[in-house]
C-alpha cells in the first residue's frame, strides 16, 4: 500500500544554496582546490551502497583515532612529574648545604673554634659541598637531558598540530561533501521516490521510498558521526598549545636552574667559604695582636720591677744600717746581761762560800764537842 502523499519535485538546489545546513562560512573559507575535491567526493556518494556508507570518512577518523594514541603516547612518554622531582631533589640538595654550620657569629661559637674549629668546619663544610656539587652536577645532567627531550617533544608537537589541521580539514571535505549529498538526497532524490510511490502505487516503489529514507538516516548518522570526530580533532588543538606550554615552561625553569640558579648558588658559597676565611684571618691577627701586645706590656712591667730591685740592691751597703743597729743593741744587752749574770755569779758564790764557812765550823765544833766527852 502507498502510505505517501503526492509530493511536488523540487530542483536542483545550487551548490552554494546546499551547504546552508552546515556552515556556508566553512564553505566560503575553502580554497577551489578543496570545494573541487568536496564536489567530487559527493559525487561519489552512493548511499544504496552499504559498506560505501560504511567507509565513508574511516580514513580521516583513523588518522584522528591515530593521532589521539600519538598524543597519548606522548604524554605518557613525557613524565613532566619526574622533571619535578629533579628540580625538587636540585633544591634539597642546594638547601642540603648549610652555611650556617661554619658562621662564626652563631650561637656557642668560641675562640677555640677560631683556632681549630672553624678551619675543621670550614674543611668538612667544603668536604660535604663537594661531594653535594657531584651529586648536583648528576642532577644538572639530567635536567640538560630532560630539557633536550621537551625541545623534542615541543617540535613533535608543532608536527601533530599541523597534522590535526589536516585531519581537520579532510573532515570539513567529508562532512561538506556529505552534506551536499543529503541536500541532494532530500530535496531531490527522495522527493522523485515519493512522487513515483504515489503515482504508480507500486508496493516496490514505496519501498524503495523507505529503503532510501533508512539509507538516508544512516548516512545522516554516519555524518553526525564525522562531525563529532571533528569536534575532537577542533579540541585537539588548545590540547597540543597546552601541553606545548607546559613542556616549555619545564625548558624554562630547567634553563634558568642550570643558567642561574646553580651558579649563583656557588658563587654564594665561595663568597661565604672567602668571607669566612677573611673573617677566621682577621680574627687571628687580631688576636697574635693582643697576644703580642700583653706579651710586651708584660715583659715592659717585668723589666721595670727588675731593673728597680737591681739598682736598689746595688746601691746598699754590704750590711745596712739598720742590721748594724739591731747586731749593736743586741751585742749590748748581751754584755749588759753577761754582766749582770757575771754579777750575779760572783754574788751567789760569795754566799755560797759563807754558807760552806760557816758549815765547815759547824762540823768542826760538833767534832770537838764530841770529843771532850769522850
Amino acid at each position: 500500500m502507498v502510505i505517501y502523499m503526492e509530493a511536488q519535485v523540487q530542483p536542483a538546489p545550487s551548490h552554494n544554496n546546499a551547504v546552508d545546513n552546515y556552515d556556508v562560512n566553512k564553505w566560503n573559507e575553502m580554497t577551489p582546490e578543496e570545494r573541487q575535491q568536496v564536489l567530487d567526493l559527493a559525487a561519489q556518494i552512493d548511499v544504496s551502497d552499504s559498506q560505501s556508507v560504511i567507509q565513508y570518512g574511516n580514513l580521516a577518523q583513523s588518522d584522528i583515532s591515530k593521532f589521539s594514541d600519538a598524543m597519548l603516547d606522548q604524554i605518557r612518554a613525557k613524565d613532566s612529574g619526574e622533571v619535578g622531582e629533579v628540580l625538587t631533589d636540585l633544591l634539597v640538595k642546594v638547601q642540603d648545604v648549610n652555611i650556617d654550620s661554619i658562621d662564626p657569629n652563631q650561637k656557642g661559637f668560641s675562640l677555640a673554634k677560631l683556632f681549630g674549629g672553624v678551619r675543621k668546619e670550614t674543611q668538612k663544610f667544603i668536604s660535604r659541598y663537594d661531594k653535594i656539587s657531584i651529586q648536583i652536577e648528576k642532577i644538572i645532567d639530567q635536567l640538560d637531558r630532560a630539557k633536550l627531550q621537551l625541545i623534542r617533544d615541543i617540535t613533535t608537537l608543532d608536527t601533530m598540530y599541523e597534522k590535526n589541521l589536516e585531519y581537520l580539514k579532510q573532515l570539513d571535505i567529508y562532512i561538506m561533501a556529505g552534506s551536499l549529498k543529503l541536500k541532494d538526497l532530500n530535496e531531490k532524490v527522495m522527493p522523485e521516490l515519493k512522487e513515483r510511490a504515489t503515482r504508480t502505487g507500486d508496493a516496490m516503489d514505496a519501498q524503495k521510498v523507505k529503503d532510501m529514507a533508512e539509507l538516508i538516516s544512516r548516512f545522516e548518522k554516519k555524518i553526525h558521526d564525522l562531525k563529532l570526530s571533528r569536534m575532537i580533532a577542533i579540541q585537539s588543538a588548545p590540547q597540543i598549545r597546552l601541553i606545548q606550554n607546559n613542556d616549555q615552561t619545564l625548558v624554562e625553569k630547567i634553563q634558568s636552574s642550570i643558567m642561574n640558579t646553580i651558579p649563583l648558588w656557588k658563587n654564594q658559597i665561595a663568597i661565604a667559604i672567602t668571607m669566612l676565611r677573611q673573617q677566621s684571618a682577621l680574627r687571628l691577627q687580631r688576636d697574635v695582636t693582643n697576644t703580642t701586645n700583653n706579651l710586651l706590656a708584660r715583659n715592659s712591667e717585668m723589666l721595670k720591677t727588675s731593673s728597680i730591685d737591681i739598682a736598689r740592691e746595688n746601691e746598699r751597703g754590704i750590711v745596712d744600717i739598720e742590721t748594724l743597729k739591731k747586731v749593736n743593741e743586741d751585742l749590748i744587752i748581751t754584755l749588759e746581761e753577761t754582766l749582770k749574770i757575771q754579777q750575779e755569779g760572783r754574788e751567789k758564790r760569795a754566799q755560797v762560800e759563807v754558807e760552806l764557812k760557816t758549815m765547815e765550823n759547824d762540823i768542826k765544833n760538833k767534832l770537838m764537842d764530841l770529843k771532850d766527852r769522850v
